[in-house]
């Protein structure tokens, strides 16, 4: 199903969602956050909508998987401006993108 409203505090975007994400970073209020969706991210990343990455690394290795930011051929440079190492092991890395 799509989804047609939301009740509670979200904004639900319809077209073009890098165009929509631009016009919601400059309205005052909360930070924008994107739980779980690679597509999204990388859509976002590509046109230099994403002030700060937060990236959870778990002590497990696999074999395979879905990479984040796969495609494209423009490097992106960023600045890691916080480590933290929870108990389990995880440890949450928090880079900005290093704009001139």
């Amino acid at each position: 199903t799509t989804l047609s409203e939301v009740t509670w505090n979200a904004t639900l975007i319809k077209g073009n969602i890098a165009e929509e994400i631009s016009k919601l970073k400059q309205q005052p209020g909360q930070d924008v956050l994107i739980f779980g969706s690679g597509e999204l991210v990388h859509t976002l990343h590509e046109r230099d909508l994403i002030d700060e990455y937060r990236l959870m690394v778990f002590p497990v290795v696999l074999g395979s998987g879905k990479r984040l930011f796969s495609g494209g051929n423009e490097k992106k440079v960023l600045k890691l401006v916080e480590t933290r190492t929870l108990g389990s092991g995880v440890v949450l890395l928090t880079y900005q993108p290093n704009k001139p």
